[in-house]
C-alpha cells in the first residue's frame, strides 16, 4: 500500500518519508509524525490504517538530519538509544521537514496532522506555526506544556494517559487552563505510548476509544 518517498524542505534538505495512498479518491491528507523510534513498522502501519480510512498519509523521517533512515523497536535498550534524539531537539529543523510533508500532500485536499510521543509535541507546534493545515491531533506530547502559550491556528485535539510517567496530570491541567479551545482527553489508567500496539504500554481499551475520536475529529475538519 505504501512507498518510500523523498521530501525537500525550504532549506533544501532532503529527507525520507513513507507515503500510503487510499484505494479510491482521497478525502484529504494526514501528516503522521513519529515517536522517537523513527518511521518504523508502527508508524508505517498508522499510515496504512489512515489510507484505509480514505486519506493520503505521509510520515516524514524527522531524524534524517541527525541519523538517516533511523528506525527502532521498543526493547529497553532500543528505547534508551532512541532517547538521544530528544535530549535537545532542533524544533525549527523538525518543523521545516514537517512543512515539507504538508506541502507534498496539500494538492489532494485538506491536510491534518497527527503525532505520537515527540510527534505529539511536533503536531501541536505545527498547529501554531505552520501553514496549510486544517486540523491537528497530538498523542501524549511531553513538550506541549512548554508550547501552551502559543495558540493553535487550526482545531486541535490532544490525548494523554492518566498514568503517563513522563507527563504529569498537572501539565495537562496547565495546558487546559491556557488553551481552553483545545479538545483534551485523559485516558484512565493509560500510560505513555498507550496507542502503540507494539509497546508494552499499549492499552487497547484506551486506543479503541482514542482512534475513533481522532477519526471523527478529522472527518469534521478535513472537508
Amino acid at each position: 500500500m505504501g512507498q518510500d518517498i523523498k521530501l525537500k524542505a525550504s532549506d533544501g534538505f532532503e529527507s525520507g518519508a513513507y507515503r500510503a495512498d487510499p484505494a479510491g479518491a482521497p478525502k484529504g491528507a494526514i501528516v503522521v509524525i513519529q515517536e522517537i523510534f523513527g518511521v518504523n513498522h508502527h508508524i508505517r502501519s498508522v499510515c496504512d490504517r489512515l489510507a484505509t480510512e480514505g486519506y493520503v498519509a505521509v510520515a516524514p523521517s524527522i531524524f534524517d538530519r541527525i541519523e538517516p533512515n533511523f528506525q527502532s523497536g521498543y526493547s529497553p535498550d532500543e528505547i534508551a538509544n532512541a532517547r538521544k534524539f530528544v535530549a535537545n531537539p532542533d524544533w525549527a529543523a523538525i518543523l521545516r521537514d514537517t512543512q515539507a510533508a504538508i506541502d507534498a500532500v496539500k494538492s489532494v485536499g485538506p491536510v491534518g496532522i497527527v503525532g505520537f510521543c515527540l510527534g505529539g509535541s511536533v503536531a501541536y507546534a505545527a498547529a501554531t506555526k505552520l501553514s496549510g493545515l486544517s486540523a491537528a491531533i497530538g498523542y501524549y506530547g511531553g513538550a506541549v506544556v512548554r508550547f501552551a502559550d502559543d495558540k493553535p491556528t487550526v482545531p486541535t485535539q490532544l490525548h494523554f494517559g492518566e498514568k503517563d510517567a513522563g507527563i504529569p496530570l498537572s501539565d495537562v491541567e496547565t495546558i487546559k487552563s491556557k488553551r481552553p479551545e483545545v479538545e483534551i482527553f485523559i485516558y484512565p489508567g493509560a500510560q505513555h505510548g498507550f496507542h502503540c500496539d507494539e509497546r508494552a504500554s499499549y492499552d487497547k481499551a484506551s486506543a479503541d476509544v482514542a482512534w475513533p475520536r481522532s477519526m471523527a475529529f478529522f472527518a469534521k475538519h478535513l472537508r
